[in-house]
């Protein structure tokens, strides 16, 4: 058995793999249409960008994008997944509470739950952070898996996904205003045998006003707060907050 790791070590290996099934095309596609209609700009950093996957989609269609991320393992895996594609995309390490951009951007995207991460008195200050890395008018879009999300679904449950090649197990407990979440992989090897690795995530819940203060308090102009790809936040697991610098 092997020690336990901190959010996103092995797991960065697979992370795009075993979610195959969240359509990252039309996710991307959302994001693409959605800043071309608010006149966004070209520079953008993703922030929380784990493997990628936005910044690829993102350069494809024309934007001059930089991805960062506290998982040093997860920014490998972008930039071997950027090159194999041909892309050239920076990467960087950083803290989204505390981000130190290496400079000014026209819009930042925040997606799939990067601000789960982050407890929640630290959002005004991360925000803040944020407002800095933007250009005048520039446009904050971030993410976050729905109050009810965490506590009703993801709670006191398991999440399972076998595969031949990789086992992945997620044992999950609610803990005040948090979910603490126990990860375990088995990566099979070529010989048929299994390594294990295990990992601790911890998600914050975030209700929807308190996310809407801390960026008002940050200097951002809200635009619009909707579910995912668009749909109506009553219904959906995510909730999208769409902002301006004022």
């Amino acid at each position: 058995m092997q020690a336990m790791k901190e959010a996103y070590g092995p797991l960065a290996e697979w992370f795009e793999y075993l979610n195959d099934d969240c359509d990252y095309a039309a996710w991307s596609q959302y994001f693409i249409d959605g800043l071309s209609s608010l006149g966004a700009g070209s520079r953008g950093l993703e922030l929380g960008c784990g493997s990628g996957a936005f910044c690829r989609a993102l350069v494809r269609a024309g934007y001059c994008m930089e991805g960062a991320d506290l998982s040093s393992a997860m920014l490998m895996k972008a930039d071997r997944l950027a090159r194999e594609e041909g892309l050239r995309i920076p990467f960087f390490r950083a803290d989204a509470a505390a981000l130190r951009a290496p400079g000014k951007y026209d819009f930042v995207l925040s997606p799939n739950d990067c601000f789960n991460y982050i407890p929640p008195q630290k959002l005004p200050s991360a925000f803040k952070h944020i407002a800095n890395a933007l250009v005048k008018g520039g446009i904050f879009w971030l993410d976050v898996s729905s109050s009810y999300k965490l506590r009703h679904k993801v709670a006191d449950n398991i999440c399972a996904d076998d595969r031949d090649d990789v086992t992945y197990l997620s044992f999950n407990t609610l803990a005040g205003e948090k979910v603490e979440m126990d990860v375990t992989l088995f990566v099979k090897r070529k010989d048929g045998t299994f390594d294990r690795f295990d990992e601790h995530h911890t998600q914050y819940i975030h209700e929807e006003e308190d996310v809407s203060a801390a960026l008002s308090g940050a200097g951002f102009s809200p635009i619009r707060v909707e579910g995912h790809l668009g749909e109506e936040k009553e219904e959906s697991d995510r909730l999208n907050f769409i902002c301006r610098k004022k």
